[in-house]
């Protein structure tokens, strides 16, 4: 379920930075009020309905943190849990422990609202081909993690940043000039550069979807803030031309109708910038 780009290179150093972060000098708290032999256990307690995320991350954690540390997962990534429930229990080093607490749980209870609003998203379109991705309006530093749990929510990535795939939204078509110049300027620039990155082109109205599949050499085409009656002229008027990705404005009222219009991807920027984390606690076991 790790997707490549959550690699042990790349999470290393994200914990790395985070533990910085928070630690700084000392988890002075612990330093100063558990003595250094003490061994203790933890388990974390489900406060909510949802779907568990980071249960491996944070397994890294407790590992980058002190190699010593125990941990036994009884939940794993991906699957339902209910308040009540323990997704793992700690047993090792109580000053280890408590330096890991907080990065585990910020981790874990942000992955795992993401992952259950991703869910919940999917199953309002299922009965449809449509595919739910994700975006990249995500917290700096931090998109690994939030990208990783919309796949263990059940949805797929769009592209991970700004250099594995073009997208030419409506910025880069008023800068360049129309669809047309874009595209075309876009197909030079891969061809003079050795580069094989799908094409992606953002239009507003059926003009631009028009223009879109005139000029050719597009692979995907965003409907951008379409109503319905317009956004299924646009699935019909692309037919196989090009693949279709509706967005702009997707919520959980209307998703479904958005899906029912025939569109192969929604993309809802909310995944990862609106969710509400799920309440998850850490707590000692005597």
């Amino acid at each position: 379920m790790k997707p490549d780009y959550a690699n042990e290179k790349a999470l290393q150093n994200l914990i790395k930075n985070a533990l910085a972060e928070d630690v700084g000098d000392g988890d002075h708290s612990s330093l100063a009020s558990v003595p250094a032999d003490a061994k203790g256990k933890a388990q974390l307690i489900i406060k909510d309905e949802g779907i568990l995320a980071g249960v491996e991350l944070a397994e890294m954690i407790f590992a980058t943190v002190d190699k010593k540390l125990q941990v036994d997962v009884k939940i794993k990534d991906g699957e339902k849990v209910q308040k009540g429930d323990i997704g793992l229990i700690v047993t090792g080093k109580a000053q280890s422990i408590l330096k890991a607490e907080r990065l585990v749980l910020n981790c874990m209870q942000r992955m795992s609202g993401i992952a259950t609003f991703t869910n919940k998203l999917k199953q309002k379109i299922a009965h449809t081909k449509a595919k739910l991705l994700d975006t990249r309006k995500t917290t700096p530093n931090f998109r690994i993690c939030e990208k990783w749990a919309v796949l263990i929510g059940g949805g797929q990535n769009h592209r991970f940043g700004l250099y594995d795939m073009i997208m030419l939204k409506d910025n880069h078509i008023d800068y360049a000039g129309g669809i047309r110049q874009a595209v075309e300027a876009t197909k030079k620039y891969l061809q003079e550069n050795n580069k094989n990155l799908r094409i992606e082109v953002e239009t507003r109205n059926l003009r631009e979807v028009e223009e879109a599949l005139a000029v050719g050499g597009v692979d995907i085409i965003m409907l951008d803030n379409m109503d319905l009656d317009t956004m299924r002229q646009a699935v019909a008027l692309i037919g196989n031309k090009a693949q279709t990705e509706a967005s702009g404005g997707v919520t959980e009222e209307t998703i479904t109708a958005i899906a029912q219009c025939g569109v192969d991807f929604i993309s809802v920027g909310a995944l990862t910038h609106s969710v509400r984390s799920l309440d998850i606690s850490l707590k000692a076991m005597k």
